[in-house]
């Protein structure tokens, strides 16, 4: 089958996304980027977006923060586009992303499940009380709150753990759908691989640039997802 046919024969389709998906909107991913930051940086990105690091040297995870993982003037693409229109048709049930930009919202989705967190939502480690990304993008150096707090991106760092709301919801989710798009993801990264076990529907459909190992895909597509899913109805 295609993947015009696949859609036409969903009734429940979930897609399940990964950076890919948000680089053709312009926001790198800091993986593939290493030679790049390792000439402007004292430390590794995965280092430097770590829990411990965060804790230990604030001021430098800001300031790699703001540079490399906020882009608020970013748009969504072809692809989060094509997947709210989906949603809004009703045979869309869900998107579950690893990413924090917020840009599935911003193109409409309701139902997206934010495994990583988001950068639109910052909260004072202190007392807790919650604040937009401007106030983290225009502070000078650590953002803090009125209490004297620091307001931390409620985004998870390296060595945190995922909430567990948002992986039961995503298994859920996953578990009910009919169709399974996996899109803009090497499937490397804990617990993308492993959501695949919970996918028990009719058709599993990969989308993505680099070649990746799928044993039970019926359809494997090595392109841009923005491409793909822009040319589908």
């Amino acid at each position: 089958m295609t993947l015009q046919e696949i859609i036409d024969d969903s009734k429940r389709i979930v897609f399940f996304g990964g950076a890919g998906v948000s680089t053709e909107s312009g926001i790198p991913d800091f993986r593939s980027a290493d030679g790049l930051y390792n000439q402007k940086y004292k430390f590794p990105p995965e280092t430097i977006v770590s829990h411990s690091f965060f804790g230990r040297n604030t001021g430098e995870f800001f300031r790699f923060y703001r540079d490399r993982m906020v882009f608020p003037e970013a748009k969504p693409n072809a692809a989060h586009k094509k997947l709210a229109e989906w949603e809004q048709r009703g045979i869309l049930s869900a998107v579950i992303t690893q990413n924090i930009d917020g840009l599935h919202q911003l193109a409409g989705s309701k139902n997206v499940v934010e495994l990583h967190g988001s950068i639109h939502r910052n909260y004072c480690m202190k007392c807790k009380k919650s604040y937009p990304l401007s106030k983290v993008i225009e502070a000078d150096g650590v953002p803090r709150c009125e209490c004297g707090g620091i307001i931390k991106p409620d985004v998870v760092l390296y060595e945190e753990s995922l909430k567990a709301e948002d992986m039961e919801k995503a298994v859920r989710e996953i578990s009910a759908a009919d169709t399974l798009i996996v899109g803009g993801t090497s499937l490397m990264v804990y617990p993308a691989a492993l959501f695949l076990r919970d996918f028990n529907g009719k058709h599993l459909v990969v989308i993505n640039k680099s070649e990746i190992n799928v044993k039970n895909a019926e359809l494997v597509i090595f392109d841009s997802i923005g491409k793909v899913l822009g040319e589908l109805n």
